[in-house]
């Protein structure tokens, strides 16, 4: 894409309404724009960030769910089967249609996946199964605030595991547990499971997802050797296997400040191991058992004829809160610093000198050779100086900058400089093209 054809209207000046590194940062970057309380329009930069989580979670959670859709609005009588329509509270937003059927905006998916399990399952035989999708839900927050962290409308993925027995469903539960850990791993991220409280939705286990990051909302306690842990190759058919890397993960002691127990910690840790560090939720897993297939009559007929409720799980990545919270993992003073498979673009061209003939005849071919090569890129060739276009590709975090210049060029070489890691390394002209196989085509 060429920066002159691109809508990104970035801004100099921290927004004063933004409180948070990641709201600041989107606003400013030109990612989003509030189009009213806690209800952000997606533009071009950011939605090219939430497809590439999207696309990271779905290629993760394909190899143990299949992906349905289901709508936002959903009738509010399988609220009332299940006993949340009066219990969820003024978070959920409800209204009539012209009918005065009462109709609320989902802010969560456990009663329609029951009902539509309800009504086309019916034999053990079918079991387990994991249906998940990506959508949006509309919480009505008090108080939103801290950007898309924390918004009334957002993005989700959900998923949910339907199982004979219990025992099946802590393997559902634990399979949903690893493919996590992948999940984030491939995001950029580390996260840190942690034992976490089941709230409006229910069950007697759950786990947090958190990564680490200076302004998060809770206060995290654990064993330094967590961050250590790397994940082997998985495979999702070996149950056995599947239990020992969660057992491994959750061996190491971890709590949020709700439930941190400060003898615990120290009798369970030692002390040059033991850290403290705010921060961000980014996923959750539940397992609740038969708290909505009794109620919404999810019921199969087990391998000796009798007809039971299913056991259940549910499962969530908050995908457009993801793409705030590693902005709030990573940046520093002059912007966004993106992993790479988040990234909008994993390249960009500057050209520093605008009215030079060979700067801009070298950055064309650039361009032409790295779309060819279906690498993303953004051409700033707008008759702009190079502090301009260099603060700019800094402030939106793309990863790799080949900054090209007529001193440079005259000398063979072009800058091809690290957001990263702040370096920058001369490559002849020469050997552009085996940078570019040697940095985006061999991974």
């Amino acid at each position: 894409m060429k920066r002159s054809n691109f809508f990104l209207p970035t801004i100099k000046e921290n927004p004063v309404e933004a409180k948070i590194n990641s709201h600041r940062l989107m606003l400013r970057s030109g990612m989003i724009r509030q189009s009213s309380s806690g209800i952000y329009s997606w533009l071009p930069l950011g939605l090219r960030v939430l497809k590439n989580i999207e696309r990271i979670i779905r290629k993760g959670q394909n190899l143990i769910a299949q992906e349905v859709l289901m709508p936002t609005i959903q009738d509010s009588e399988i609220w009332k089967k299940s006993g949340r329509y009066n219990d969820y509270g003024k978070e959920m937003l409800t209204f009539t249609d012209r009918h005065d059927r009462e109709l609320l905006y989902g802010p969560t998916n456990e009663e329609l996946i029951t009902e539509i399990f309800s009504k086309n399952v019916m034999s053990y035989k079918s079991l387990p199964l994991n249906l998940y999708h990506i959508q949006w839900k509309f919480r009505d927050e008090i108080r939103p605030r801290f950007g898309v962290m924390r918004g009334r409308e957002f993005l989700m993925k959900d998923a949910y595991s339907f199982d004979v027995t219990p025992e099946s469903a802590i393997i559902s539960y634990n399979k949903m547990f690893v493919n996590y850990l992948k999940i984030f791993h491939e995001l950029g991220l580390k996260a840190i499971p942690i034992a976490a409280d089941t709230g409006p939705i229910g069950g007697d286990l759950s786990h947090e997802f958190i990564i680490l990051a200076d302004n998060g909302e809770s206060e995290i306690y654990f064993d330094n050797r967590i961050l250590e842990l790397s994940l082997p190759d998985i495979n999702y058919f070996d149950e056995q296997d599947i239990n020992d890397i969660v057992s491994k993960w959750t061996s190491f002691y971890t709590a949020a400040d709700d439930k941190f127990n400060n003898d615990e910690f120290n009798k369970s840790v030692d002390k040059n191991n033991r850290k403290t560090n705010k921060g961000i939720e980014i996923g959750h897993l539940f397992y609740f058992g038969q708290k909505y297939s009794t109620p919404l009559k999810a019921n199969v007929n087990d391998k000796d004829g009798n007809n039971i409720p299913v056991y259940m799980g549910s499962y969530g990545i908050g995908v457009s809160r993801l793409a705030g919270a590693i902005i709030d993992a990573y940046n520093d003073e002059k912007g966004i610093i993106w992993p790479e498979s988040v990234a909008p673009f994993l390249t960009s061209i500057i050209n520093v000198k605008y009215n030079d003939d060979k700067c801009r005849s070298f950055c064309e071919d650039l361009y032409s050779k790295l779309q060819k090569l279906k690498i993303s890129v953004l051409y700033d060739d707008r008759n702009e100086g190079p502090g301009t276009k260099m603060t700019e590709m800094d402030l939106i975090g793309i990863p790799w900058q080949f900054r090209v210049g007529p001193r440079g060029i005259s000398n063979n070489v072009i800058e091809l400089f690290n957001r990263k890691t702040s370096k920058s390394t001369e490559i002849s002209i020469s050997e552009v093209d085996n940078y570019l196989t040697k940095l985006f085509l061999d991974k």
